[in-house]
């Protein structure tokens, strides 16, 4: 139990004690003024009772109040929950978004691969070619100059 829960009851018993141990005095009949009409009654009793209205009236608020925090709290929690569904739901077409974006920038990046290959098959041909050509000149200057 929560502290003001023990203190409330605390209080409610030490009352309920005090009127035990006075009840005689409670009991006693007193002339009361209403304004417009007098009545003999116990004013002990009518102050117990205009007690036990007002506890009453404050417990019936506290549960109102409490009833309430809880539908609010309810309500919260279900916004929170749609809010949390449409991150969820961004962060996946974010994701999504991503893994396209990555797709189409791999498969770039393969055709530049491919494109820079073929350059390089491409300049490696000539170069095997001019240096045959250079192998093949070089060849025929040996054999005009050692005449064979």
């Amino acid at each position: 139990m929560r502290i003001r829960t023990i203190l409330v009851v605390i209080g409610v018993v030490l009352i309920a004690l005090f009127a035990a141990l006075n009840w005689s005095a409670f009991m006693a009949a007193t002339t009361l003024d209403l304004v417009f009409v007098r009545i003999e009654a116990p004013l002990g009793v009518i102050m117990l009772g205009l007690l036990a209205g007002v506890i009453l009236m404050f417990a019936a608020y506290m549960a109102f109040w409490q009833g309430n925090v809880l539908l609010e709290m309810r309500r919260h929690a279900k916004e929170l929950q749609a809010q949390r569904a449409l991150a969820e739901q961004a962060e996946n077409s974010r994701l999504t978004q991503l893994q396209e974006t990555v797709a189409a920038d791999t498969a770039r990046l393969a055709g530049r691969i491919d494109e820079l290959r073929e350059g390089l098959r491409t300049e490696m041909r000539e170069g095997v070619n001019s240096l045959a050509a250079m192998i093949g000149e070089l060849d025929d200057r040996t054999k005009r100059i050692t005449g064979s």
